[in-house]
This record gives C-alpha cells, structure tokens and sequence, in this order.
C-alpha cells in the first residue's frame, strides 16, 4: 500500500483532505462495525466514492472489501456492492478522464491493483465461487470483475483459473444462464480467458462451448444479430485459431453443417446494416480460420471437403456472384473461397463449373480475370482475384491445361463473341497499367507451376502485335517488352513470368536463347552498375540467366553452358553476378512475401514479389552459384554420372517393373488355391449334408417297415382264429389235407431259415469290409499330401520373404550408390576410381537381379507343380469319395439284406408255432370224435425228427378214418 501511495502520491489532483478522512472512517466501519446494516452502508458508501476517489479506495478498501467477500456471503447485497466496488478500482472504463496523461496514469492504476488482487490467488478462487451464486446482484458485477482481471493481467490470471478445481467449468455455466446480460457478458468473459492460451481454448471446446455458441447466434438470428452474434463469433475465432485439436474437434461434430445458413442472405438491394456487415466478415473469416494454409494439410483438406459436402461453398459461391453486397464482404468472400478450394481438387472442379448470373451467362473465373485487370477496380479486390485464381491452379493440373488451352490457337473463339481467361491474361499482360501487367504475369506464371506439359503448350501460343506484320510468339513478346524500358512493376512481372516458365524446361530455354538478342540484353542489364530501385531488375536478370546456363541441354551451339559462363565471367564477372543474384534475397518485400500464400499488399507499389515465386528463388539460387563455379571437365563428370545414374534407374525401374508382375502373378495363385480351398471345404460340406439326409431317409424307411410287419402279425393270428372257431365235423378230411401242406410248408421255412443262418454268419464273419480299409488309406493318403502341400507353401513364403529383404538390401545399395556419387560431385575424385566404383556396383546389382528373377520363376513353377499335384490329388480325392460311396451303398443294401432275413427267420418261427397249434388243436378235435390218436401222438413226439414213421402213422391213420 505505502508504495502505492509513493508512486502516486505526486498528483496535483488528489482528494481533498475531508475526502480521505471520510474513505478512512467509511473503512473503520467496515472493518469493526458488528452490525450488518452499518458494514452495508459503509460498503454502499465506498462504492459511491470508488469512481471519483479511485486511488485512495483502493489503496484503503481493498483489503476490507475482500474481508467482505469471505465473511458475509449470506448477504447478497453486501457482497454485490463490494464486487461494484472492486471493480470501479481495477477497470479503466473511466469516460471522464479524456487528458492522455490521466489515460495512462489510469491503466498504470488498474494493472497495479489487479496485481495486488491476485497476489493471493484464494481472492481468485474466491471470486470463481461467487460466480456460482445465482443472484443477480452477485453474479453480474462479478463476471465484469473478473472480466477487468483478464484486461489488465491476462496471462497470470488464466493460469489461477486453469489450476483451480472446476474454475473453467464455473465460467462455462454462464453461457446457460436466462439472463441475457450475464450472457452477454459471459461471452465476453470467456473472450479475455480464451486469448492466447491453447489450454484453456481445448477446456472450452470440450465443455460444450460450439453447442452453445452455435444455438446463440442462431437464437440471435445469425447475421441479422445484433452485437452479441459478434461477440460469439470472436470467440470462436479465438478457439479455432491455430487450434488444430479445436478444428478437428469442430468438424468431427458435425458444427461445418451448421454454418451454411449464415450465408443465406439472399438478394438485397435495400442496404446492408453496419452490424451485419460487421457480423458475415467475422463468419467469413471463421471459415479462413478453419481452411487456412496455415492449417496441417490433412486437416485443410478434410475441412475443405466438408464445406463441399454440405453446400457451404456453393453457397459462398452465391454471394461471390450476387450484385448488390458491400465491396468489403464481396473481397472477403473472394478471400473465403480462395482457401476453400485450394489445393482440393474437387472443389476446384466445382468453382471451375460456376457461372455468373450474366447473359449469356459467363464462368466465374473470366468474370473474376476481368475485375483483376480492370484498373477503375479497388486495389484489394484486385488482389483478392489473383489470389482466387492462384488457388484454384494450386495442385491443379486440369486446371492449368484449361487455362493455357484459351491461349492455343485450335481453341481459341474466331467470332470473338466470347471472352476467354487466355485473352484476358494477354490483355491484362500488355496493358499501360503496370498494376496489370503484374497481375497478369504472376497468374499466368501460377498456369505454369510445377508442369512441364503447359510450359511446353504455351511456346505455340502467337500474337498478332499489327496488321500486315508476321505474328510473334508469347516468349519473344515478353522479351520485346522487357527491352522496352517500361516500369519497374512490369519488367518485375514479365521476368517472374519468364523464369517460372524456363525452369525445368530445357526446350523453353532452348526457344528463349534462340533468339540472338535475349543474352546481349541480360548481360547489359547485369553488367550495368545502376540505382537502389534497379538492382532488384538486375538481380531478376541474373536469375532468368542462371536459369538458362542450369536448365540448357546445350542443343544450340552458340549458347551452350559453357560458352554462357564464359560470357559471364568476360562481360559481368563471377563475383558480380553472384552478387547481383544475392539481390533479390535480399530485398526487403522478399521476406514479407515468403510468408503466406495470400498477395497482402497495403498500396500497388509493394506488390513487387509472389509467393511461389520466392520459393522458386530460394530453390534455384544455390544450384544456380554452384553451376556459375564448376568448370567444363566437372560438368561433363557430371553429366556423365547422371547418364550412368539415369540408367542404373532405368535398369533397377524394369527389375522392380518384372518383381512386381511376378508379386501379382503370386498373388492370383494364392487367390486362386485360396478358391479352390473354399470350394473344397463347400464340396465337403455338401457330401456331409447328403450323407445326414440318406441316413435320416433310410431311419423313416426301417420305421415304416418295422410298422407294416407289426401290422401283419396282428391280422394273421386273427384270420386264423376265426376259422379255428368255425370249423364243423364233416370237414375232417379237408382238415387233414390241411395239415399235410402244412408240414410241408414248415419242412420247406426251416430249409429256408437254415439257409438264411448260413448267409447271417457269412456276413458276420466278412463284417469289417474293405471299402472301409480303401477309404481309411485314401483318407490317410489325401492328409498325406496335403501336409506335403502345406509344407511347400510355408518354404514358398520364406523364399518370397527373402527375396523381399534382398530387394530391400539393393535398393540401400542404390541409396549409397546416390549418396557417393553427391559426395564424389563435390570433391571430384579421380575419374577412374568413381566409374570403377560404380561399374562394379552395377554389376554386382544386375547380378543379384538377375538371381532374384531366376528365383522368381523356380518359385512360379514350382507354384505350377503344386497346383498341378493339388489338381491331380483332388481328382484322386473326388474318386475316393465316389468308391466309398459306392461301397456305402453295398454295405447299406447288405445290412437291409441281414434286417430282412432276420424279420423272415422271425416269421417263419411265428408260422411253425401257428402251425403246431393247428395241428394239435385238430388232434384233440379227433379225439372227441373218437378217433384213437395217443400212440401216434406219442409217437410223433417222442421222435419228431423220424419223418418216415410220421408219414406211416399218418397214413394208418387216415385209412383207419
């Protein structure tokens, strides 16, 4: 407190001294008071002179008023006074002090207090509690407090609320409260807690912060909103911005989707409010944040597909094409779809299909090329559609060929009813604006980025420059201008345009030297010892020369490489011409360029370099120095190594070319005994399914028949019965004859049944039959074979992955073979030693080549036998399975002989029993008639198997009867 008041205690405009003795007493009351009524007043009090007497409150109250805020948080008035009171201490919202003095002093004092708050941290903590009570009074002048806290040491007091238990969660509570004041202000708090600090931005997000905010603006009408749609969408910026765990975390929920009804603004020619206009910026700029270049690719690229996927860049492709919106959100629009089809082909390939609303009706792009090179045009409008038309050709192959296709003269419209991006690119390149003319030049260079194939296109491109006169080609007059002398800007343009186009492309440096005046007007323009504002030119100059001496495949006799280094060291110098290279690195608008994609200009006259461009310079400056330096004996080494090298490739290219044929040619075989596996295994399946359902055909057959023969043992003991019953006396002698065909037919069942016992015991002794030995060893043979067969694929496996590592061993030979030969280009060893070295380890590689393609058609043959033996032993297999079959069937008809048999043995038993009972029924009959038969009986009882005696018996009888 005491330095508090040294500090300050020099200003002229102090409290008089009843003022300080009333803040005095006001804090003895405070302080000691015991009543509640009297601590209140004194508060209320304090707070009436906080505003005016801010120093000396502060420097007396600020103790007791925390004391305050411990002790009587029962009352919610106290404790709201107390809060209103800090906070007209620490905030500098003073509207009085106007003096820009009295300004500093104040932010002096607010940044003093709040360091004397939260020297304490339990006073922030204390402060977090408090926010968690739902009375107005408390929780609004609390979140204003806290807010000030943040203003003034923001750093400090988020690092308090991110270690404190459920600090961050507290504040998140606020987004939910009815109020919308708290509201409000919490959006506002969560601004100041969310600024530059990564941590506390992923607690946010992950504590339902997009949710929230998204349902506010939309609640508040999205950009129909008022102030509070801004304040949302500022902090959505903060937890977005170079947040890639945000970003992912806002897309994977699906929060892309709810963005598109932003832009449905529609036609509106009535006018456009400041706060709308204030608000589409912000939304527009929220889409930049997640698509920007800045972002890792990955996540630019799924973002930038998702904007596609739910309509968010048609609809931004609506207001970029509508007419009557404000120039500032119609540039920023330009800007959002810049980014949201950069380097994405399918949005490039949408944005290339968009027509304007004209008649007839135009692409986009030529629309967009005319505003560009339009010079009544806004400076950053112009700017915002070269940087449209630089991302749509990023990564744009198709694109680019579409672009210097309008150029050709097959394609191009001979009615000239119709403008094409080609002319304008043309028009805009030889216009008297030099803001034009670079413009025009950096988009046609961006046409021709990273492909050979359109720089080779657009040497055919030919330009009548007058009637009467021959046309001249694109290239010669890009040339023609550059030696006329025009501005700065232009010759900037035309000599980015020229040396994008020469590199990596010896036959445009070929068509460009072939001219005889282009190297005289370069080594001019180097040699010339000329102002600050034409070094860049100079440095320009040096680097398209560079570019024809590195890239020259010394097809022109005249201008070979060494005859151009010769030329430079005569007329410019070595050392001079690296150092008028080194200008263009050096120049102050390089920097500024190298660092984003977007050309960001405040005035036409710092638009001097692209973005790509300085890549380029950054590529070829090096190689370029060294290319000046070497001497014709290193460039022919040089040469000489990239022929061997370039062979090499080509050699080890076709051995990778055959091992990756024979790899697939592998693998069809591995598909195809996969196949027949599988068609085995079904087969398999199938046999079993069959051989379950004959066996359940065959238990309802014996079933059934089990049951018919129950059937018609029933009815014959019942037939029988009835006749026995019905007999009469005069029916003696049928009945005897009766009984004689009986006996028969028992002598003739028993021969019968004794020859089906014989056939019983046959069967049973031959049971084990050799159908079931000849399908054990065709099984066991089969399990043989397909053992065998397993075994040769896992040696077929091993062999392939050997074969894999040696593929492996020479590509790290070719590594080192690459790395040598870098080496040997810098030091320059001795000629003989270097193509020894490499001969050798040529050979050495085409000779475990040409192992490895020896082994890889062993092992395809060897595959071949396989699948011809796999072939052989599943017929062996399906044959055996046929034989067993059909000794299965054999078996099957034996075991239903053996059942019938059986049952006939059982019948023939059953009428022999009926039969004896027949005839000893029909014996007791002739004893009641008198008929003596006793001794007979006895007779044939005693010896039942005399047949002999019977028959004379019987015959006695009967002639007795």
């Amino acid at each position: 407190m005491n330095f508090l008041r040294g500090v300050m205690g020099g200003q002229s405009a102090g409290p008089q001294h009843t003022e300080a003795e009333t803040i005095q007493k006001l804090c003895d009351r405070v302080a000691s008071s015991t009543l509640l009524d009297d601590r209140r007043n004194a508060v209320r009090a304090l707070k009436s002179l906080s505003k005016k007497y801010r120093l000396e409150v502060g420097i007396q109250a600020m103790e007791h008023l925390i004391h305050v805020l411990q002790t009587d948080r029962s009352d919610s008035e106290i404790i709201g006074y107390a809060l209103d009171t800090l906070y007209n201490i620490i905030s500098n919202d003073e509207e009085e002090e106007v003096e820009e003095n009295s300004t500093r002093q104040s932010e002096d004092l607010g940044s003093q207090f709040t360091e004397i708050f939260i020297k304490q941290q339990e006073n922030v903590t204390l402060l977090l509690s408090l926010l968690e009570e739902f009375d107005f009074h408390v929780r609004w002048p609390g979140v204003k407090l806290l807010t000030s806290l943040l203003k003034q040491l923001g750093p400090q007091v988020q690092q308090i609320i991110l270690v404190s238990p459920m600090g961050v969660s507290r504040l998140m509570d606020l987004l939910a409260d009815s109020r919308e004041v708290i509201r409000n202000d919490g959006v506002l708090l969560l601004q100041a807690l969310t600024r530059s600090n990564g941590a506390i931005q992923k607690i946010v997000a992950f504590e339902n912060a997009f949710e929230r905010l998204l349902d506010i603006i939309t609640e508040e009408g999205n950009s129909d909103g008022g102030i509070v749609v801004e304040d949302c969408l500022i902090l959505l910026q903060n937890l977005l911005k170079n947040n890639n765990s945000n970003q992912n975390f806002f897309k994977e929920g699906s929060y892309i989707q709810r963005m598109k009804p932003w832009f449905e603004v529609g036609d509106e020619n009535s006018g456009w409010s400041a706060q709308k206009v204030t608000n589409l910026h912000l939304m527009l700029q929220l889409v930049r944040v997640l698509v920007s270049p800045n972002n890792p690719p990955g996540a630019t690229s799924s973002c930038q597909k998702a904007m596609f996927q739910c309509g968010l860049l048609q609809q931004l492709c609506t207001i970029l094409m509508a007419t009557g919106g404000p120039a500032d959100i119609l540039t920023e629009t330009i800007n959002t779809v810049s980014e949201v089809i950069r380097g994405c082909q399918v949005n490039q390939d949408y944005f290339a299909s968009v027509n304007a609303p004209s008649n007839p009706p135009r692409p986009a792009i030529v629309v967009l090329l005319m505003s560009m090179v339009n010079e009544r045009q806004p400076f950053v409008l112009r700017c915002a559609v070269l940087y449209c038309f630089q991302c749509f050709l990023y990564k744009n192959q198709k694109g680019q060929g579409e672009i210097v296709s309008t150029l050709l003269p097959s394609t191009i419209d001979a009615t000239g009813n119709t403008v094409s991006a080609g002319q304008l690119l043309c028009g805009g390149l030889f216009s008297t604006d030099s803001l034009s003319n670079w413009c025009a030049a950096v988009a046609l260079a961006h046409a021709l980025q990273e492909n050979a194939t359109q720089k080779e296109q657009l040497l055919r491109v030919q330009l009548a420059t007058s009637i009467g006169n021959p046309p001249v080609s694109l290239l010669q007059q890009c040339t023609n201008i550059l030696s006329q002398g025009s501005k700065i800007q232009t010759r900037v343009g035309l000599l980015m345009l020229l040396c994008t186009w020469l590199s990596n492309c010896p036959i445009a440096v070929t068509h460009f030297l072939h001219n005889s005046a282009n190297v005289p007007f370069l080594t001019g323009q180097i040699a010339e010892n000329l102002g600050e504002e034409e070094q860049l030119v100079q440095g320009l100059c040096a680097l398209l020369l560079g570019i024809s001496i590195y890239f020259n495949d010394n097809s022109l006799e005249t201008y070979m490489k060494e005859k151009l280094k010769q030329l430079i060291e005569k007329r410019i110098g070595k050392e001079n011409f690296i150092e008028k290279l080194g200008f263009i690195s050096k120049h102050e608008l390089y920097s500024r360029a190298s660092q984003k994609p977007q050309p960001n200009f405040p005035s036409p006259e710092y638009m001097i370099f692209d973005h790509e461009f300085t890549k380029l310079v950054k590529e070829l400056e090096g190689v370029i120095t060294k290319a000046i330096y070497k001497s014709s004996e290193e460039d022919k080494k040089e040469e000489e190594v990239k022929k061997t090298l370039e062979q090499h490739d080509s050699i080890v290219t076709h051995y990778k070319n055959m091992i990756r044929e024979q790899d697939l040619q592998l693998e069809e075989l591995k598909q195809q005994i996969s196949t027949l596996k599988c068609q085995n295994e079904q087969l398999q399946t199938a046999v079993t399914q069959q051989v379950s359902q004959i066996q359940q055909h065959k238990d309802q057959y014996n079933l059934l028949k089990v049951q018919l023969g129950k059937d018609s043992q029933h009815q014959g003991p019942y037939t029988d019965g009835a006749q026995m019953n019905g007999i009469q006396p005069e029916e003696i002698s049928r009945l005897r004859e009766e009984i004689e065909e009986l006996k028969s037919n028992r002598e003739l069942l028993q021969s019968q049944l004794a020859e089906k016992d014989s056939l019983i015991e046959n069967l049973k002794s031959s049971q084990p039959s050799p159908g079931t030995n000849e399908q054990s060893s065709a099984t066991a043979g089969d399990s043989e074979q397909i053992a065998e067969l397993k075994q040769e694929l896992a040696t077929l496996k091993s062999q392939l992955n050997s074969q894999s590592v040696e593929i492996t061993k020479l590509q790290t030979e070719k590594q080192e073979l690459l790395q040598k030969t870098e080496a040997f280009a810098k030091s320059a060893p001795v000629p003989g030693e270097s193509e020894t070295v490499i001969a050798t380890k040529t050979t050495d590689v085409e000779g475990r080549l040409s192992a490895l393609l020896q082994e890889t058609k062993e092992l395809k043959n060897e595959i071949k036998a396989l699948s011809e033996e796999r072939t052989a032993i599943k017929e062996q297999l399906d044959s055996s399975n046929s034989t067993i079959a059909i000794l299965q069937n054999e078996k099957n008809k034996l075991e239903v002989d053996i059942t019938d048999s059986k049952k006939e043995q059982d019948d023939l038993l059953v009428l022999l029993a009926d039969q004896d009972q027949k005839i000893f029924s029909l014996k007791n009959k002739l004893k009641e008639l008198g008929h003596p038969v006793e001794e007979e009986d006895e007779l044939e009882s005693g010896d039942q198997d005399d047949e002999d005696d019977e028959d004379e018996d019987d015959g006695k009888e009967q002639g007795h009867i």
